[in-house]
């Protein structure tokens, strides 16, 4: 309690707001790293926010139970936006004013774009969002850290096996809004390179299932391949609505959509859709990473299921962990620079590279088949 008062005291007589004390000082009284993360725990999204944040938590917690990061437990705050941009907004805000040491494994392209602004103004480390739309990639910033492959890599992937396979008329069926705007832009950019455009688009709003116009614009045109970049239950509803309407050609998703969450809205309807993937398998007899989520995972005892969205959750919270560890001093800084010295990084078979210039992981991408029993097949 002295020493609480000691460094407000300390703060006021150098006309600081207590919540301006050094991070170094902050972390001493509160004996633990913070950081935020702003997920849908509600709504149309939710299971991409509690997948995200089990499969941190899990890791986290595995790392307090051996004593935490030089003696500090890290604590996983996190506060639930509904995929809607304002509320993430808020979020952050509360965040900020809270001053957590940084932001971790936020879901969605429109709710990080809103909170981009405040990360880059404050200057807080904003690791592992579950986004890989260009605009929070270009430009550059210092503060921000992607762990995964981009939407360019994803749909570039996608675009090349269809057109080797000989199926050219390809559709997009894409939310209306920022994520919605880069995977389209990832599907025009790699069609274009074959001197090809899309057959046909049309949208859906975020956090609707309302697709009966874009299956109207959609089906008619006969496309071989449909490419969906939405969340699950507008990619759910417009795979069961086409079907309905006739059609009889491919579904493939981006890896935001959320594979189990997409897998258990279909149910035997999964059958034959494919899936962009960015992170390890995580099913199966697994090495490295995913063995140790694997392991980790029936240690709770619990009833939940390996998957993509909760394996990089894990995955993120593991080298954010080696990011603390090798940061020395507890600052944003620190951390900072601690992140950029994984070059090299082997996080358990899943290759990090950062660098001071570099401040993304990985451009790794597979496609994966669902099944009609809620398998996932490489």
């Amino acid at each position: 309690m002295q020493r609480r008062h000691c460094l407000k005291r300390l703060a006021g007589l150098g006309g600081l707001a207590a919540g301006a004390l050094p991070l170094w000082a902050q972390a001493q009284e509160r004996r633990r790293i913070v950081l935020g993360q702003s997920v849908p725990l509600t709504g149309p999204a939710a299971q991409l926010g509690l997948q995200m944040q089990a499969g941190a938590k899990l890791y986290f917690d595995t790392v307090n139970a051996a004593g935490g990061v030089n003696g500090l437990p890290i604590e996983l705050k996190t506060l639930d936006d509904g995929y809607e941009p304002e509320r993430c907004k808020a979020n952050t805000e509360k965040f900020i004013e809270d001053d957590v040491f940084a932001l971790f494994g936020y879901v969605g392209t429109p709710t990080s774009l809103a909170a981009l602004p405040l990360v880059n103004q404050h200057k807080i480390p904003f690791f592992a969002p579950f986004t890989g739309a260009e605009a929070l990639r270009e430009p550059f910033s210092r503060w921000v850290f992607h762990l995964r492959a981009s939407y360019f890599d994803e749909t570039a992937l996608i675009v090349r096996q269809l057109t080797q396979l000989g199926l050219n008329k390809i559709s997009v069926f894409h939310q209306n809004d920022a994520y919605g705007r880069a995977g389209l832009d990832g599907v025009q950019r790699a069609l274009k390179a074959l001197s090809l455009t899309p057959l046909a688009t049309s949208t859906v709003e975020r956090n609707s299932v309302d697709v009966a116009k874009a299956v109207k614009d959609l089906v008619p045109g006969l496309p071989e391949a449909i490419v969906l970049i939405s969340a699950y239950k507008s990619c759910a509803a417009f795979i069961r609505e086409a079907r309905k309407a006739g059609y009889g050609g491919l579904f493939y998703n981006v890896s935001f959509v959320g594979t189990q969450a997409l897998s258990d809205e279909l149910g035997k309807e999964a059958r034959g859709v494919v899936v962009s993937q960015v992170m390890p398998y995580p099913f199966g007899v697994a090495t490295g990473v995913v063995a140790e989520y694997q392991m980790a995972l029936q240690k709770t005892g619990g009833d939940q299921r390996p998957n993509y969205t909760a394996t990089e959750g894990y995955l993120a919270a593991k080298v954010m962990t080696e990011g603390l560890r090798r940061m020395g001093k507890v600052s944003r800084d620190s951390l900072v620079a601690a992140l950029e010295t994984l070059s090299n990084y082997n996080a358990g078979g899943f290759q990090v590279k950062f660098s001071p210039q570099k401040h993304v992981a990985s451009n790794f991408v597979e496609l994966s088949l669902l099944t009609g029993d809620g398998r996932v097949k490489r």
